[in-house]
């Protein structure tokens, strides 16, 4: 398996499939957790990161990490408004991550030159993001639109397409969407629970990240 050290930058969303079996999905209320918290996924392995904007912290979040931990992947979630695109840029985010993809939004996304997973629930939105030559976008929310059977589904008419599926994904389903032809990886924030967080259990997190890199894919 390639180190995280060894990783380099994605340039295309596709390569963000690759950096590692899952991305956690990380929601920041203190931004002093911020740094310590991508530590510790990057000492388990997992040389990625989604910080969400769902918190009044996550965009100083992003620009702490983007800053001061070099190895890791550094991307933006929630991203739902061209002037958060250019707000997370200017953060310093690697990439993007939107919940769907509006015209408005995925214009400027597009503009901003950045790796960009897009969000797709059906097949109208999955086409559409193939016509803008984005061949690897989010599923979600995964388990609500479908789940596995779905991607299943899809893979015989869009066999080209590849998906992160995020929403809803746990370790106890994870190795089910990660079996799957058309998934490069999974998003889920059980990597950094919210109670680890707050008591800055960051072995805790170390341990999770450890063990969502070695999951099979």
């Amino acid at each position: 398996m390639t180190s995280v050290a060894e990783t380099n930058h994605p340039r295309t969303a596709a390569e963000l499939l690759a950096v590692s079996p899952v991305i956690p999905v990380v929601v920041v209320d203190d931004v002093e957790q911020a740094v310590p918290l991508a530590q510790a996924l990057l000492r388990g392995g997992v040389g990625i990161i989604e910080v969400t904007l769902r918190t009044p912290a996550g965009l100083a979040a992003i620009e702490r990490v983007a800053a001061e931990v070099p190895g890791m992947v550094t991307g933006a979630g929630t991203v739902t408004s061209p002037a958060q695109v250019h707000a997370v840029q200017r953060a310093g985010a690697q990439f993007l991550v939107t919940p769907g993809s509006p015209a408005g939004l995925l214009s400027a996304a597009l503009n901003s030159g950045m790796p960009l997973l897009a969000g797709a629930a059906t097949l109208t939105e999955m086409m559409t993001l193939a016509e803008h030559d984005l061949g690897a976008m989010k599923f979600f929310p995964a388990e609500a639109s479908g789940g596995v059977e779905f991607l299943k589904a899809v893979s015989g008419p869009l066999p080209h397409l590849r998906f992160c599926p995020t929403g809803g994904i746990t370790t106890a389903n994870a190795a089910d969407y990660l079996a799957l032809p058309n998934v490069g990886c999974v998003g889920g924030s059980w990597l950094t629970p919210k109670d680890a967080v707050a008591a800055g259990d960051w072995g805790r997190v170390e341990q999770l990240a450890r063990e969502a890199a070695a999951l099979p894919r």
